[in-house]
């Protein structure tokens, strides 16, 4: 089956003709005929049971992610920060440490950089670009995993997918990939080698700017038992009567981990609502991909040669510094965002910003709707200097998230904000 086929019928499964709408299961609690089945569950909640650890229209989702992304299993959070915070979380304990693409979303740098530390988790950071060679010398003993993003929000690098779980694989830890921007349609990191996917699915999965929400996809490829890192997989959970997980779950061992362990202490789960919002924007993701990617290509070779733009980041482009890198992971297109630089620096950006019309100046992207966001004033105003120069921000860099208008008037809009500089 096909991934546009996936999209529209995927997830929930009609019984006995009844119509294939998604229902809203709108409800924190379940009925059960006896105590005895209620506390089984309690030892191993492997039923619905409160809608804290699992409900079935967000069920139904996690299982259509799971199977576009070509995974064994996923698990929904109320946002994209979530899925990152317990997709390291879940592997990660005071006094361990985990490696980190430094080009990675400036929310989940604060995140890793400043949550975590406190919480006795270090982050390395590393030059995505950096050999092997560099690589390797990051690693510690207590490294536990290997983090990266592949498609860098706002600077638009491709992450080199293999390079990097062939590093982590090398050193028996998990490579964890953030596919926001390119959404299964456009890449699936699992076909080179990742193990782990979270998604903040506020973005291109909703699509609409409806509710913020996420998601982790778990590939069951990652051998828990024989890498030696990891006792708390394979040893008894003593919060559970001593469930083993690689025992008792085989390759779901890390989803169904996140989800009786961190969900039931975080509870950071969507609503039925919020989930049943999400799959009608997985319902249309393909045909919105394709669209996404042919307007913004026409757009970034509008503006590759304007007077007023230093240069322009689009994969896509051809001549674009990660051209090639594309043409292996993303070869349907790279999303509908792009990273511009406008002449002028920081002021220049901002009166850009200031002259859209038809564009949106919000703090969001990925939208239906065209929208700019200036990053270092905005998104990534807590990094330091240092901290924006690698994570690939300048100050005249403006985020151009192309829309689904008519790109005859997305680039009219842009021009006439491009000649009020």
């Amino acid at each position: 089956m096909n991934i546009e086929t996936k999209c529209l019928h995927s997830g929930y499964k009609p019984e006995n003709g009844a119509p294939g709408v998604m229902p809203i299961v709108q409800s924190t609690t379940y009925r059960f005929d006896s105590t005895e089945h209620i506390a089984a569950l309690f030892d191993m909640p492997t039923e619905f049971m409160y809608s804290r650890f699992a409900n079935p229209t967000c069920d139904a989702v996690e299982k259509k992610i799971a199977d576009l992304e070509g995974g064994a299993g996923a698990m929904l959070t109320s946002s994209g920060q979530a899925a990152s915070m317990i997709s390291i979380l879940n592997i990660c304990s005071a006094g361990d440490s985990f490696i980190a693409a430094s080009t990675i979303y400036g929310g989940t740098i604060n995140l890793f950089g400043v949550t975590l530390k406190k919480l006795g988790i270090e982050v390395i950071w590393a030059d995505a670009e950096a050999s092997e060679e560099e690589i390797q010398k990051l690693f510690k003993d207590n490294t536990k995993a290997v983090f990266g993003e592949t498609l860098a929000n706002p600077a638009l690098c491709v992450f080199d997918i293999e390079k990097w779980a062939n590093i982590a694989h090398k050193n028996n830890v998990p490579l964890i990939v953030d596919n926001t921007f390119a959404t299964p349609y456009l890449c699936r990191p699992f076909e080179f080698g990742a193990d782990i996917i979270v998604h903040s699915t506020s973005k291109y999965m909703d699509g609409h700017a409806l509710q913020c929400g996420g998601v982790i996809v778990d590939s069951g490829n990652f051998d828990w038992v024989n890498s030696g890192k990891f006792p708390d997989f394979t040893e008894p959970d003593e919060s559970y009567h001593g469930v083993v997980y690689t025992r008792d779950f085989g390759n779901m061992a890390y989803i169904i981990k996140a989800r009786m362990q961190l969900m039931r202490d975080f509870g950071c789960y969507p609503s039925a609502h919020s989930a049943f919002l999400l799959n009608i924007g997985l319902e249309t993701l393909s045909v919105r991909m394709k669209q996404y990617c042919e307007n913004a290509l026409k757009v970034a070779n509008h503006l590759k040669n304007h007077e007023k733009i230093d240069s322009i980041r689009y994969p896509a482009l051809e001549g674009d510094e990660y051209n090639e890198r594309a043409k292996k992971y993303l070869p349907l297109g790279t999303s509908g965002v792009m990273a511009i630089n406008i002449k002028g620096g920081r002021q220049a950006a901002m009166k850009f910003m200031d002259s859209v019309k038809l564009a949106c100046n919000e703090v969001h992207v990925a939208d239906i709707r065209t929208c700019v966001l200036h990053p270092a004033s905005e998104t990534h105003r807590q990094l330091t200097d240092e901290q924006l120069v690698a994570a690939g921000v300048a100050p005249a860099l403006v985020r151009l998230s192309v829309g689904l208008e008519n790109v005859d008037d997305i680039i009219a809009d842009l021009d006439q904000a491009l000649a009020q500089i």
